[in-house]
């Protein structure tokens, strides 16, 4: 895992100091120094010289696992235990497993760990959760991924954007000194413009804040001034001498800085970093006032623990705190990243997972437990670094799914959900079993589902988009809902469909109440779809019925032009009709102008008019 270069010198491994030996020397001086590339290819030369130790192959293991290899550590780990081993050996054994997708075979190295251990919460979560892979996959996804272009050869990982900014660290910095623990260029801090094309330019060194050492992630505060960073206790001469192996041990210590005039000026240590241990990945919250870290410092759970310190109006901090054991296990936790409706994103080799680093959220307002969110942020290998821009809708992942520590995309996919609730309008009552219908904006036929007891269906759809419902229920008049855009979420739509009224059909005629048009208007009018609707309904329960409409007009206007009038009357009536389902061949219409006036008047009043505006239905057979 080329990362852990960020936890500098924090590998702690139980060495068998009885297994070593002067043929070990070489190697275990170099395994102390964290050289593990080195110590590898030495600890290798003892085997290929007939060296069959099981402390070598432990060795061989551990060197390959911190560096990351999980396909060679597989191989020494499978070696070193066929003598028995400390715990830890299980563990990451099991880890390896799972990165390598053997999940069957790290469960039974868990299993051995668990017997060893049986105290530890890993043990007891694993205990608990025997099917803990198949809830996994079951997860629902939340984003969609993809690599980005400023991704180069070397480790790149740790991105957060402010503004239109990608601050991340990166190991391309090639032709200087390399890191002994995964054999690359020590880290600095880069920054690239986003673009609304969706492209990025090409990264540049943040000169002020990059140093020989090694540098990064950041944070920035809400209003972009003020960065924390991560970077070595060296620039502060804080590290403590091994004599024995003649080494200066140094820590990963956190960093403030302030912009002025365009660049970064005023660093500063933060007043609880130590030569003893360390603390990284910060992530300050919106308001400045609560800035999160990882560290290993006296009062940890595991390994390393997500933290948390207030920031003072004066600039000064007080005492960390430790976010307790519902989010540190016994494992390693680190990478917090908290977004501005508090919720905490952090990265967990401890609790149950894919395999390597997971990525987990916790709801910070409600206290809740952390929750793996699943696939393809997470996968078997190490997914870590996970931050959001809520503004652009955004984030992003680190992983090295690919072989090496690389930045991805995030995409949110955006859920969204129509929620129909049918009700008789008379009543207010639920309307059960009827029949609802969606449609895209062109009125195409996307799903039918029952309302249940409660009168309700649910759609799942795309978000952004126009959609319609449309509601059949025997006896009740058809409805169609205006249209509903979505959103990420759910859209309530509550239709009211009014009863059917009594209809009298005679030998000769349906009554209905007549229905009425604006004057020199030809439109259907709402109060005529209601009517209209009914005589749908009649004709869809009686297929062989034949309908004929006749329209007609009042007395103003000339003959002429009333005719004609009526005859768009007609039309628009039938092509309703024909619209909602009713045969084209079991119904025409014709317009009679005003030959056949319902009120005969020769000083006509409005509501006189009104009544001969009028289509009436005709039985045909």
């Amino acid at each position: 895992m080329k990362k852990i270069t960020i936890l500098l010198f924090l590998v702690y491994t139980t060495v068998s100091l009885m297994a070593q030996n002067k043929k070990t020397k070489n190697a275990d001086k170099l395994f102390e120094q964290y050289e593990y590339v080195h110590a590898a290819k030495e600890y290798l030369a003892l085997v290929e010289n007939g060296n069959t130790d099981n402390y070598v192959y432990k060795q061989l293991g551990t060197c390959n696992f911190n560096m990351g290899n999980s396909a060679e550590a597989e191989k020494w780990y499978a070696k070193s235990i066929t003598v028995k081993q400390n715990a830890d050996v299980y563990y990451n054994y099991a880890q390896v497993l799972k990165s390598n997708s053997k999940y069957g075979d790290a469960d039974l190295q868990m299993t051995q760990f668990a017997i060893i251990q049986p105290n530890d919460q890993r043990s007891i979560d694993f205990i608990t959760n025997k099917d803990y892979l198949s809830k996994l996959l079951k997860k629902e996804k939340l984003f969609v991924l993809n690599k980005l272009e400023v991704n180069s050869d070397k480790s790149d990982f740790g991105a957060v954007m402010y503004d239109n900014t990608l601050y991340f660290s990166s190991g391309r910095n090639v032709g200087g000194k390399t890191y002994g623990v995964n054999d690359e260029p020590f880290l600095d801090i880069y920054q690239s413009t986003y673009s609304a094309d969706g492209s990025y330019s090409d990264p540049i060194s943040v000169t002020e804040l990059n140093t020989r050492f090694h540098e990064g992630p950041v944070s920035l505060s809400k209003d972009g001034n003020t960065i924390y960073f991560s970077s070595e206790s060296f620039n502060d001469d804080l590290f403590q001498k091994d004599k024995v192996n003649k080494l200066k041990i140094s820590q990963v210590n956190l960093y403030k800085a302030i912009k002025k005039n365009g660049k970064w000026t005023a660093i500063t240590p933060l007043p609880f970093n130590s030569k003893s241990y360390s603390t990284s990945n910060p992530s300050i919250d919106k308001d400045g006032k609560t800035l999160y870290f990882s560290s290993n410092m006296p009062g940890s759970i595991g390994g390393i623990d997500i933290w948390k310190v207030e920031v003072n109006d004066d600039g000064g901090f007080g005492t960390p705190v430790n976010l307790g054991n519902k989010i540190n296990s016994p494992g390693d936790e680190s990478f917090p990243f908290v977004t501005d409706d508090n919720m905490l994103y952090f990265s967990s080799k401890g609790l149950i997972g894919f395999g390597g680093y997971d990525v987990f959220s916790v709801d910070l307002n409600s206290g809740s437990v952390p929750n793996n969110i699943g696939q393809p942020i997470n996968s078997e290998k190490d997914d870590f670094a996970f931050t959001l821009n809520k503004d652009k809708n955004m984030g992003f992942l680190s992983s090295n799914r690919s072989g090496v520590d690389n930045i991805y995309s995030a995409s949110p996919i955006c859920k969204s959900q129509i929620v129909s609730v049918v009700e008789n309008t008379k009543t207010a009552n639920f309307l059960s079993n009827a029949r609802v219908t969606l449609l895209d904006k062109s009125n195409i036929v996307l799903d039918k589902l029952l309302t249940n007891d409660k009168g309700e269906v649910v759609f799942n759809v795309d978000c952004n988009k126009d959609y319609f419902v449309e509601i059949y229920k025997d006896g009740f008049i058809f409805q169609r809902s205006a249209a509903v855009k979505t959103v990420s979420g759910t859209s309530k739509v509550t239709i009211f469909l009014v009863p059917m009224e009594e209809v009298v059909v005679t030998e000769n005629e349906i009554i209905l109440n007549p229905i009425y048009f604006e004057n020199s208007r030809s439109d259907i009018t709402t109060q005529a779809v209601k009517v209209l609707d009914k005589l749908v309904y009649i004709m869809t329960q009686n297929r062989d019925l034949s309908i004929f409409v006749k329209s007609h007009t009042d007395i103003r206007g000339k003959d002429d032009y009333n005719m004609d009038l009526s005859e768009r009357r007609a039309k628009s009536t039938v092509d309703y009709l024909v619209s909602k389902g009713v045969n084209a061949e079991k119904i025409a219409g014709k317009g009679f102008g005003e030959s056949e006036l319902k009120v005969e008047c020769s000083k006509c009043s409005e509501e006189d008019h009104a009544a001969n505006r009028r289509s009436e239905f005709m039985i045909v057979k």
